[in-house]
C-alpha cells in the first residue's frame, strides 16, 4: 500500500512561490537581450541603430555573455555543492536583479556589456540551484516530479511577460519619470526602463527567503560530516562518465536549437516575411541614404554651415524610419510571442507527462522526433509563405524546444549523487549548453549566413533562415541519436 504524499504547508507553498518566480525571471531578464542590445548599443557608441557596428557588438554581446555565464554557471553549480542550495540560490537572484539595473545606468558600452554579463552569470547560477533545491526539499517522489515540472513551466511566462512590459514601456515612454536616468540623443530610451525592470524579483524573494529552509538531506550530511567533497573530475569516473558526456551533448543540442535558430528568427529572419517585403525595401532605401550622407559627412573640408545641413539631413532620414521599424517590430513582438507560448505549452505537456510517469528515455523522444520534422519545414518551407502557417510552426519549434530545457531541470538532479547534483547539473547545462550550445548563433549569423550568401554584406533573413535550418536540423539529428545512450535515473539518494 503506498504511503500517502505529505500535506502541503505554507512553506511548502513559500518554496513553490520563490521557484516559480526565479525560473520566470530567469527567462525575462536573459529574454530582454534582443529587446534592449541594439537600441542601448546604437546609443552608447552614439551611431544609428542601422550602422553596422551595432549588429557587430550585438553578435559580440551574446557570445561574451554567454561565455561568462557558462564558466561562472559552472563555478556556481560547484558553489551549490559546497555552501548549500538555498544560500547560492538567493545569491544569483539577487545578482540577476540588480545587474540589469545597473545597466540601465550605463553611460559606455564596457559597463552596459558588463552588467550583462553578471546578468547571465546570476540566471546560469540560479537555475541549477533552483532544480537542486527543489529535488531535495521535497520528501515525496510524485510532488516532487510534479512540482519541478509546474514551476519550470513559469520560464515561458518570463518571455511573454518581457515582452508585454516592453510594450507597455515604449507606448507609455514620454509619461515615465526620469529617475536619474542618462539621456541620449532623443532623449531617455525606452531600454533602460526596460532594464530597470529587471529588479523586480529581488523585492517578493528578499522578503520571503527567511520563511523556507535549506535542503534538508544536504544539511544533514552536512552537519554530520558525511558529505562527499564535490569534485569536477568525479563527474568522469566509470559510475558517471556516460551520464556526463550524453546530457552535456543533449544540452549542447538544446542550446544550439534556441540560438542557432529561434532567438536569431526575432530579429534577423522576422524582417524577411513576405508580409514586411514593402517595409524591406523602404528600410533598405532608407539605410543607404544613411550610409551616403555619412560618407559626404566624413570628405574633408566641410564648414560647420555644411556639416549642419548633412546631420540635419542624417535626422529627416532617420525620422523616416521610425514608422517602418515600428510596424518591423510589431511584427518581431507578434513572432516572438508564438514561440514563448508554444514554450509555455511544451513546458505545461512536460509537466503532465511526468505526472503520468513516462520513462525518462521515452519522454525525451516525444519532443526530439517532432522537432526533427518540424524545424526544417518551418525555415526551409514555412518562412517563404509566411503568414500564419509560419508562426505556428515556430511555436511547435518552441514546444519540442524548450521542453527539452524543462527536461533536463528535472531529469539531471536524479542522475547524480547529492555531493555533485549541483555540479553535474552545472556541467551539462553551462558547458554543454551555455558555452557550446550558444555558439550556434554566432556560427549561424558570423560563418554559415555570410557563406550562404556569398559575403557578409550580402546577407539577408532568407540567409539567416536557411542557416538556422541546417543549424536546427543538425543538432535535432545528433540529439535523436545521443539520447538513445541517455540511461534512466536510478533510485534516487536522498
Amino acid at each position: 500500500m503506498s504511503t500517502p504524499a505529505p500535506k502541503f504547508t505554507l512553506t511548502h507553498w513559500l518554496i513553490i512561490l520563490i521557484a516559480s518566480i526565479g525560473f520566470l525571471f530567469d527567462t525575462y531578464e536573459l529574454l530582454m537581450t534582443p529587446l534592449v542590445a541594439a537600441p542601448a548599443i546604437a546609443e552608447l557608441l552614439k551611431v544609428l541603430p542601422s550602422d553596422p557596428s551595432v549588429t557587430e557588438w550585438v553578435g559580440k554581446l551574446l557570445w561574451i555573455a554567454a561565455l561568462c555565464g557558462g564558466v561562472f554557471g559552472l563555478l556556481g553549480g560547484w558553489l551549490v555543492d559546497k555552501f548549500g542550495r538555498k544560500t547560492i540560490m538567493a545569491l544569483s537572484i539577487f545578482i540577476y536583479s540588480f545587474s540589469p539595473f545597473c545597466a540601465a545606468f550605463a553611460t559606455s558600452l564596457p559597463v552596459f556589456i558588463f552588467f550583462r554579463c553578471t546578468t547571465f552569470i546570476g540566471v546560469c547560477v540560479e537555475f541549477v540551484a533552483a532544480i537542486t533545491w527543489l529535488a531535495e526539499v521535497f520528501e515525496d517522489k510524485h510532488q516532487k516530479e510534479k512540482w519541478l515540472g509546474i514551476t519550470q513551466a513559469c520560464a515561458s511566462l518570463g518571455g511573454v511577460f518581457v515582452t508585454m512590459v516592453s510594450v507597455w514601456i515604449s507606448k507609455n515612454l514620454d509619461t515615465l519619470p526620469h529617475w536619474g536616468l542618462p539621456a541620449g540623443s532623443t532623449g531617455i530610451g525606452a531600454w533602460r526602463y526596460t532594464l530597470m525592470s529587471g529588479i523586480l524579483p529581488a523585492i517578493p524573494i528578499a522578503l520571503m527567503l527567511p520563511f523556507v529552509p535549506e535542503s534538508k538531506v544536504w544539511k544533514d550530511k552536512k552537519i554530520a560530516g558525511t558529505l562527499k567533497r564535490p569534485s569536477f573530475g568525479a563527474l568522469f569516473s566509470s559510475e558517471l562518465r556516460r551520464v556526463t558526456l550524453v546530457t552535456t551533448i543533449l544540452s549542447a543540442c538544446a542550446y544550439g536549437i534556441a540560438f542557432g535558430a529561434l532567438q536569431v528568427t526575432v530579429a534577423r529572419v522576422t524582417p524577411g516575411l513576405p508580409e514586411l517585403k514593402a517595409e524591406a525595401g523602404q528600410l533598405a532605401a532608407l539605410k543607404k541614404t544613411d550610409m551616403e550622407i555619412s560618407a559626404k559627412l566624413k570628405a574633408p573640408g566641410l564648414d560647420d554651415a555644411a556639416k549642419g545641413a548633412l546631420k540635419a539631413e542624417m535626422k529627416a532620414n532617420f525620422d523616416k524610419q521610425k514608422p517602418v521599424n515600428a510596424k518591423v517590430k510589431a511584427m518581431s513582438d507578434k513572432v516572438q510571442f508564438h514561440q514563448e507560448m508554444g514554450g509555455l505549452v511544451g513546458r505545461v505537456l512536460l509537466a503532465v507527462l511526468l505526472i503520468v510517469g513516462m520513462s525518462r528515455v521515452a519522454l525525451l523522444k516525444v519532443f526530439q522526433i517532432p522537432a526533427l520534422f518540424i524545424l526544417p519545414v518551418t525555415y526551409f518551407v514555412l518562412f517563404k509563405d509566411g503568414g500564419q502557417a509560419f508562426l505556428w510552426g515556430y511555436a511547435i519549434c518552441g514546444l519540442v524546444t524548450v521542453a527539452q530545457f524543462s527536461y533536463f531541470g528535472e531529469y539531471l538532479p536524479k542522475v547524480f549523487p547529492m555531493h555533485l547534483r549541483g555540479t553535474g547539473g552545472s556541467f551539462a547545462t553551462n558547458v554543454g549548453g551555455r558555452m557550446i550550445g550558444t555558439c550556434m548563433a554566432t556560427l549561424n549569423t558570423s560563418w554559415l549566413a555570410p557563406m550562404l550568401a556569398g559575403g557578409p554584406q550580402a546577407v539577408k533573413p532568407m540567409h539567416v533562415a536557411m542557416a538556422a535550418g541546417y543549424i536546427a536540423t543538425a543538432m535535432a539529428v545528433i540529439a535523436l541519436v545521443v539520447g538513445f545512450m541517455l540511461p534512466e535515473p536510478k533510485a534516487e539518494e536522498g
